[in-house]
């Protein structure tokens, strides 16, 4: 037996097969069943995710719907739910931006804002403007598709998962956060990261109050803030609903290692450490290229959210535009001092304005007092017993809860 072949037994790559070597990629997915759809499946799971969105918009009639677009958004997508509109008799009107980085609402806008029951957005300032949180305490309906850019979106597994599901994850989740007490929401994992954010039972019951942690995740209530595609479920911290006044500095410190941040090419290389102390960025720790571009970006800014992903199908670990999204994956979102030179130059199209950043985890476990809402970045709440059987009621429960996208 020559070298060659002597190696290539030594190790994983090649297999012995019919007195031959047979390399081991060249087998790959063989065991596995073909992922192509039928057209008859494809057709199927296409109905069952129109489905989804026409319940999700929950559209009624009567409802005065405006549509805030912008250039670089798919116009089927603007077709699909004016179709929905018109099933339910409300005429649509669109109005369209050149971009989605609207910081504030325009006064030419507001208007016909002030005229709608309902609004469907691309636009940033759609959840923080005080113009548009007046207009949903005042029962105004509004549903933000930063994650339905892309009519095609229709055909993939995220917007087949059940929204009710969706709902019970979140409020299962939400459940597990003490009540009638102070505690710390507490961030951990292997890279070292030692992360707490203090609540207060004021802070826990307003963040609570908000609809998608309450399992409300489709339009359904008067004054909700809904996405869809529902994968972005409730923030495990928010900074909106969770202060009684925009200068009040949120009992925080400690610092986390993200794995990747919206913007950059690939994970880090290195363990970056990014401190927080008294409701800031106060220190960002590391020697390579892509630490020295986020400690330039990152210091004095604000955490604004802390995203956590719902749905078990949304892409594990695609993180732009705003994810990951997928259930237990975390995005830290930052409000910055000022706009970032590097994002304006890496994504000057995105769908967020060059004053924030996302920096993503896919493997942290979280605490709320003693209560473990995921670990390893698995969502404990994907294990409870409620949430399975609601699961079961749709399909296989392993299926739709543990076989996540990729």
């Amino acid at each position: 037996m020559d070298m060659e072949t002597r190696r290539a037994e030594a190790t994983d790559e090649f297999i012995k097969s019919g007195g031959r070597l047979v390399n081991v990629r060249d087998l790959l997915g063989q065991g596995l069943p073909d992922p192509a759809e039928s057209e008859l499946t494809r057709i199927s799971n296409f109905l069952m995710a129109t489905t989804y969105l026409a319940e999700f918009l929950n559209f009624k009639k009567g409802d005065r719907l405006v549509i805030l677009t912008d250039r670089l958004l798919d116009p089927r997508v603007v077709a699909a739910i004016s179709g929905v509109a018109r099933a339910r008799g409300i005429k649509p009107l669109v109005l369209g931006n050149y971009t989605s980085q609207v910081e504030e609402m325009p006064d030419w806008v507001k208007p016909a804002i002030e005229q709608a029951t309902v609004v469907v957005s691309t636009w940033f300032c759609s959840v923080i403007d005080p113009f548009n949180v007046e207009m949903r305490r005042r029962g105004q309906r509004w549903i933000k598709i930063t994650f339905f850019r892309d009519f095609d979106l229709l055909y993939t597994p995220q917007a087949r998962f059940p929204v009710e599901l969706v709902g019970a994850l979140a409020k299962a989740t939400g459940s597990r956060y003490p009540k009638g007490e102070n505690f710390d929401v507490q961030f951990s994992d292997d890279r070292g990261s030692d992360f707490r954010i203090g609540f207060t039972s004021r802070m826990r019951d307003k963040l609570m109050a908000t609809n998608r942690w309450r399992g409300v995740i489709s339009a359904d209530e008067p004054g909700c803030y809904s996405h869809y595609m529902p994968t972005h479920g409730p923030n495990l911290y928010e900074r909106g609903p969770c202060v009684d006044s925009p200068d009040q500095i949120v009992d925080m410190s400690g610092t986390i290692f993200p794995q990747w941040a919206v913007g950059f090419q690939r994970p880090f290389t290195e363990p970056i450490g990014v401190r927080f102390a008294d409701d800031k960025v106060v220190e960002v720790t590391g020697d390579s290229e892509d630490a020295v571009i986020l400690r330039k970006m990152l210091m004095g800014g604000k955490l604004i959210e802390l995203g956590c992903g719902f749905n078990p199908k949304a892409p594990r670990h695609r993180i732009y535009p705003a994810g990951s999204n997928s259930v237990g994956a975390l995005h830290f979102g930052i409000d910055l001092v000022e706009p970032s030179d590097y994002i304006r130059r890496t994504m000057p199209d995105w769908e967020e304005p060059p004053i924030h950043m996302d920096l993503i985890t896919f493997d942290s476990t979280v605490f709320a007092g003693a209560n473990p809402l995921m670990k390893e970045g698995v969502l404990e709440a994907s294990r409870d017993g409620n949430v399975w059987d609601l699961a079961s009621s749709y399909g296989d429960p392993v299926e739709l809860l543990e076989n996540w996208a990729g």
